[in-house]
Order: structure tokens, then C-alpha cells, then sequence
């Protein structure tokens, strides 16, 4: 059998050249090897895993490498369970990738400086258990420490470092980047991730992986807009890891819950004991750490302000935009109705590239039912002629600008540039003032819509804005660190000026 290089024997020397032949075939299907994949037949033949009893053995992909190999795409973000086996895979795979590539830098960021020695370690034992013929050869090593190997012949390296450091991958090309266990990455971890990805060529392959941590933070941002960002969604719940199995449980001991997972997902009476031993240990933990839902498994940090229950049985029921403009910043689900009447509430921001987003909600006045909604990054002068582009589209609907800050501006371009008539005042002043007065009614006719009307809402990004939306430890009320309340704070004003015009 041959692929342009001896994959079929072992026992003799591959050169620097064949090297090169399997690394453009790594990812592809070949007749010689039955179909499967360059990759994972050399990573099943090559690479020498410790397994759960301690033993090192070849590398076996489980049921979740398995699945994250069938699905990945240039740029990953996986949600997964503890010890799903998905950070050894991935260096695993980022590991042949280097050695089978020249001029590869291939880069591990881990949360700590501990466990970005113990994901080095995987790799030196990939190293290790090569072939002596092929490390002393094409894969002779110039520099093997605990953060850095250094291929010579191939101008190939694999590196590991922390998020705590400011200047990780700074200056460098990064081909591969995996970055493990995001969700617990410290301060600025936004900002780490930014100049990370800004180090990685067009080719390059991304894996951010973690356990969920909170919804808030640089991982639930990342999740939440995987799609907006061309990422691959991976989610990994645990029963995917055979281990996770304990005593068997009786069938007549079965609750409602329990028997939803074995009819949905085949599990079995084993996996159910491994549930129940979960739950006791970890308790209110337990969905967190061994989660079994994309959205649940996102726990607030703090008492989340609305109702968490209510909250996610509708983000699982949301259909899709019947429209999407602006790149996806705006969301259309219903079309204007003649003879409805409609309000345009608009939250706004400075509309720089970072920071909050400005925000305008369009609802029907009589049901309360969300149309439309704009979450953009604009200028004072851009979002006052997309919101008045908007509410003329809405039959000519009520404009309400909050006032506060940067509002002002913005109704002063809707008189001067726009010059839309229906504009929303407020004690013979234009525009909506969002006070200490205010706000707790505001939010308070928010938190019952959620409980009372549910199907009013369609936004998922609202909805997972209140979902990080909590009761902070000072007493204050607004969003997680890291998160946004802007679709929140809209929304609060669209309800409340709603309930006014209604009466």
C-alpha cells in the first residue's frame, strides 16, 4: 500500500519528504487505508495515550473525538462535560499537524500555568512514543522543555503558554491555536482571545473548548454568537463518555425526567445511577459540570433577575428570522400589518467597535408582540437613520429614544437629518428617561412578560441577555461581567411606553 510515502510499514525510516506527503493528505479519505482518514489512522498507529487506569496505550478516539473529527471546520467552539478526552484529541490532531507541515507553529492557552503543563505533558508523550527511528530522524528535536518543542528540519514548533499572560502569541504566526477551558480564562480574557486570532492566517485552525462557567464571560459570548462568527458548534453532554456509568437503578424508581433521557437519548439504567451519584455530589453543580442542555448547562453567577425556567423553555422554542438585514444586525419576524400600530424603542450606545450595542426593539402596540430587532455598533447619526428607516417600515410607528447619554444626539439628528415626525416625549420632553425612578418598573414589566406571555418574544440574543441579567452582591441589578443588557434595556422601555399608550 502506498500514498506517495510507506504508511503500510513501520519498521523503516520516513523521511522529511514523506513527511510532507502525509501532511497534505491528512485530512483526506484514501481507498489504500479503506476510507478513513489520513489523521486518525496515523494518530491511532503513532501516538501513545495514559489511559483511565494509568496504562500508556494507542490512541483510540471515544464516541465524542469521534464525533468533534466528523463535524470540525476551520473554526470550533466546543461545550462539553468533564473529561470528555476533547483537549487530548485536539492535540493530538494540532500535534500531527505540526509534524507532518513545515513552517508550522502550532499554540496551546490554557487557564493556568497547571494545566498548560498537564496538556504539554499529553504532547511530550505523543513525542515519546514515536518510533525511535522517526524521532532520531525527520523529528530529531532541537528544544523539548516544558513549554516549547522545536522541529529544526521541518521549521516546525508547538508551544504552550497561559491566559494570564498579556503578551500570549504575541508576535508570532499561529496556524493552529487551541485554546482549553475558556469559560475559566481570568481578566480580559476578550481581549487575550482578540490578539490571539489576529496572529492566525486565513488557513489557520481554531478549537476553543470548555466546560460552561457562567452565562457571562469571554465563552458564553463566544458560544452565543458562534454562528454570527462562522464557528462550528460542538456540544458534548456526558453520557457520550462510557465511563460514566455507576450502579444500576430499578425501573420503577424512574422519575419523569429520567425516563425523557432514556426515550430522547437511549440511556440506560447505569447511566442513570452515574446521574443520581452526579447530582448528590455536585448538586446545584451538577448541570454545570456534567451538562446535559446547551442552554441550561450556563449557570448565572448570581441570582439571575428573571425567571430561569421560563427563560430557557422558550429559547429552546424560538423559530428562525424570516429576514435577516444588515449582516444578521437586524432580525425580522413578522412583517408590518396594515392598520396595526407599532413602537420602535431604542437603547443607545457610543458606537464604537467595542463595548455596548445600541439596540432598537419594534413591538405591535395591542399584542406586545416582538417584530423586529436591530443590535448594531453605530454612530449616534447611523442608528438615528436606521431606527427612523425602521419605524417608517412599521407604519409610520412611535419612535422612543432613551434620552440618557448619548440619546440626546440621537434625537438631535432625527429632527435635523431624519426629520421623522413621530417621535415619543415624556413629560413635554423628547425622548424616554431611564431613572432610578423608572427602571424597576421597567424591568418589572419585563420579568412578568417573560413568566405571562412568553410566545411575545423571539429575539434569542434578547433572551440570553436576560439570562445573564442577575441580582449582583452589592444589590445591584444588571448584567454578568463580561455580558450585555442592551436588547434588555430596550426591551424594558418598548413594554413600559407600551403599556402606557395602551391605556
Amino acid at each position: 500500500m502506498r500514498t506517495g510515502t510507506r504508511i503500510e510499514s513501520w519498521g523503516s525510516a520516513i523521511d522529511r519528504s514523506e513527511l510532507l506527503d502525509l501532511g497534505r493528505v491528512l485530512d483526506s479519505a484514501l481507498p489504500e487505508l479503506k476510507g478513513e482518514v489520513t489523521g486518525r489512522f496515523l494518530a491511532e498507529q503513532l501516538l501513545r495515550i495514559r489511559n483511565r487506569t494509568g496504562k500508556i496505550v494507542p490512541f483510540r478516539p471515544n464516541r465524542a473525538q469521534r464525533a468533534f473529527e466528523q463535524r470540525r471546520g476551520r473554526a470550533n467552539i466546543v461545550l462539553k462535560s468533564r473529561q470528555m478526552g476533547i483537549s487530548t484529541w485536539v492535540a493530538g490532531r494540532f500535534f500531527l499537524r505540526t509534524i507532518t507541515n513545515p513552517g508550522t507553529l502550532t499554540l496551546q492557552v490554557a487557564h493556568t500555568q497547571e494545566a498548560a503543563e498537564g496538556i504539554f505533558r499529553i504532547v511530550h508523550r505523543f513525542l515519546d512514543g514515536l518510533p525511535e527511528w522517526l524521532r532520531d530522524g525527520a523529528l530529531r528535536t532541537s528544544k523539548a522543555s516544558s513549554r516549547q518543542i522545536v522541529f529544526p528540519s521541518l521549521d516546525s514548533e508547538y508551544r504552550v503558554e497561559t491566559a494570564g499572560d498579556a503578551n500570549a502569541g504575541r508576535g508570532l504566526t499561529i496556524h493552529n491555536l487551541h485554546c482549553s477551558e475558556v469559560a475559566r480564562w481570568p481578566t480580559g480574557a476578550g481581549e487575550t482571545l482578540q490578539g490571539l486570532r489576529a496572529a492566525m492566517p486565513p488557513q489557520g485552525e481554531l478549537v476553543l473548548e470548555s466546560t460552561p462557567n457562567g452565562a457571562e464571560g469571554c465563552f458564553w459570548e463566544e458560544w452565543n454568537n458562534a454562528e454570527q462568527c462562522r464557528m462550528v458548534q460542538h456540544f458534548f453532554p456526558w453520557w457520550l463518555e462510557d465511563a460514566y456509568r455507576a450502579e444500576r437503578v430499578s425501573e420503577e424508581s424512574l422519575q419523569s425526567d429520567e425516563r425523557r433521557l432514556i426515550e430522547q437519548h437511549g440511556l440506560s439504567l447505569e447511566q442513570i445511577g452515574f446521574r443520581r451519584k452526579i447530582a448528590a455530589g455536585f448538586r446545584g453543580l451538577a448541570k454545570q459540570e456534567y451538562p446535559e442542555d446547551a442552554i441550561e448547562c450556563f449557570l448565572s453567577s448570581g441570582d439571575c433577575y428573571f425567571d430561569v425556567a421560563a427563560l430557557d423553555a422558550r429559547i429552546k422554542d424560538l423559530p428562525e428570522p424570516i429576514a435577516t438585514r444588515l449582516g444578521g444586525k437586524l432580525q425580522l419576524w413578522f412583517p408590518p400589518v396594515q392598520g396595526r400600530r407599532y413602537l420602535v424603542a431604542v437603547d443607545t450606545a457610543g458606537g464604537g467597535s467595542e463595548g455596548d450595542y445600541s439596540v432598537a426593539q419594534v413591538l405591535e402596540i395591542n399584542t406586545g408582540l416582538q417584530c423586529a430587532e436591530l443590535r448594531a455598533r453605530l454612530s449616534p447619526l447611523e442608528l438615528a437613520e436606521e431606527s427612523a428607516r425602521l419605524a417608517k417600515e412599521y407604519n409610520g410607528a412611535w419612535l422612543v429614544v432613551e434620552r440618557n447619554n448619548h440619546g440626546s444626539g440621537v434625537l438631535a439628528y432625527l429632527h435635523s437629518v431624519s426629520r421623522y415626525p413621530h417621535i415619543y416625549r415624556q413629560e413635554d420632553q423628547d425622548g424616554w428617561l431611564t431613572s432610578v425612578v423608572h427602571r424597576p418598573r421597567m424591568l418589572g414589566a419585563l420579568a412578568a412578560a417573560l413568566v405571562e406571555t412568553p410566545t411575545i418574544f423571539y429575539s434569542k440574543r434578547l433572551l440570553q441577555e436576560c439570562r445573564s441579567f442577575v441580582r449582583h452582591r452589592n444589590g445591584k441589578i444588571g448584567a454578568s461581567a463580561g455580558a450585555h443588557d442592551d436588547c434588555v434595556m430596550a426591551m424594558a422601555i418598548a413594554l413600559c411606553v407600551r403599556g402606557e399608550m395602551r391605556l
